[in-house]
């Protein structure tokens, strides 16, 4: 208990620094709330671990898989389930309790959101408030399934700050290089097809969108991302066995198939195989509702989905057709990751309960793209009525 205690202390301690960095260079940033949201944070890591100890988790798992790596640690370096050991068994071979492990993650998560609210932040001057006196931001900051499904030791937590680490540095690539760097490294490690999604993001939003970045800077973000898709390709088609595949489209048809069937016979299975796509998407997106969940839990999920179900109403209009066309290149690029990343796990996620953790890591990529539609809303009727806001970054 006093490592955990230790490491308590000293997480404190870092945050402190950080915030103090981050108010020099961000004027926006805002330190009250981000300590607000990290003890907030800190709630759900108290009531995942709490849960742990009556359930099975996958935390354990990779808790006693690092107990059991003696020399060879960089065995388990590669894109998967086993980079979450490889992370934890310098921290096992410290001494650090299970615990202290979870806090260790934890904490990472909430890196995750410190930096989709200075992403958020940055590119969205114009505060926007929904449903007649709700601050948007700090909703989406928030909400309790994002924060529960990215406390643990685990895949979620780390694949959550890599992306927030990846698209808070893309604006300016070339001055966040080592959080691109970063960022791009754990997203790949833990789901390389993920980062496929990412990079395809990325450079149709870099080709298609509005950018003040550099024609050379441009080049050779776009250069990158190709030479490192076309590298990796074998790694990325790993994931669902069809690195020699002959007909890719055909054998993932199958693994889809396969692996969805699966899931359909656990205990909140859906019967996804069987649903048109737009179905399929309204399924992963915004269920279970109340309908799905008579549960106290499924109820207090079902309010959420809610919550995501009436913000996305909201670009259900011609007006959202006519923002996206000419939007910014961020917009477009969290637009593409988030449509692609959806419609993949549509293809495999029958579990009501798998595709709630799963979606956690791409969800901030629509809300993005709601917020800024909703700020430009804003900011073109404070033209209309001759005030003059801070622009639109």
């Amino acid at each position: 208990m006093i490592d955990f205690v230790f490491v308590f202390i000293l997480l404190l301690i870092i945050n402190q620094l950080l915030f103090k960095s981050l108010s020099n260079k961000f004027p926006f940033f805002d330190k009250k709330l981000m300590n607000k949201l990290y003890w907030y944070h800190l709630l759900f890591f108290l009531i995942y671990y709490t849960y742990t100890i009556f359930e099975a988790s996958d935390s354990k798992s990779y808790y006693l898989n690092a107990l059991t790596v003696r020399q060879n640690w960089m065995v388990n370096f590669e894109s998967g389930t086993k980079f979450i050991v490889f992370l934890a068994t310098p921290l096992v071979q410290l001494g650090l309790s299970y615990i202290s492990l979870m806090l260790i993650f934890a904490w990472t998560g909430y890196i995750g959101f410190l930096f989709a609210y200075i992403f958020f932040k940055e590119n969205i001057t114009v505060n926007v408030t929904v449903f007649k006196k709700y601050d948007l931001l700090t909703l989406l900051l928030f909400l309790p399934n994002m924060h529960f499904w990215t406390v643990s030791l685990g895949k979620g937590s780390i694949i959550f700050m890599g992306l927030m680490l990846f698209i808070y540095s893309i604006r300016f690539p070339h001055k966040r290089i080592v959080a691109l760097l970063l960022g791009g490294l754990l997203v790949y490690m833990i789901r390389a097809h993920v980062m496929l999604f990412v990079l395809i993001g990325v450079m149709v939003g870099i080709v298609t969108g509005k950018s003040k970045m550099g024609l050379g800077v441009k080049f050779l973000v776009l250069v990158v991302s190709v030479v490192f898709l076309f590298s990796a390709r074998n790694s990325i088609l790993s994931v669902a066995n069809l690195e020699n595949s002959e007909n890719v489209v055909q054998d993932f048809d199958q693994f889809a198939s396969k692996q969805s069937g699966r899931l359909e016979t656990s205990g909140s299975g859906v019967q996804m195989s069987t649903y048109p796509l737009p179905f399929k998407l309204f399924t992963l997106w915004f269920r279970p509702l109340f309908v799905d969940s008579p549960s106290a839990l499924g109820l207090f999920s079902s309010s959420e989905n809610l919550i995501y179900l009436l913000l996305f109403a909201k670009i259900c209009n011609r007006r959202f057709l006519r923002f996206i066309i000419k939007a910014p290149y961020l917009v477009k690029t969290s637009l593409i990751i988030f449509v692609l990343s959806s419609f993949a796990l549509t293809f495999v996620m029958s579990n009501l309960g798998i595709m709630m953790r799963q979606k956690s890591m791409v969800m901030y990529f629509g809300f993005f793209v709601i917020y800024y539609f909703l700020a430009s809303e804003k900011f073109e009727l404070l033209q209309k009525n001759k005030q003059q806001p801070i622009a639109l970054a």
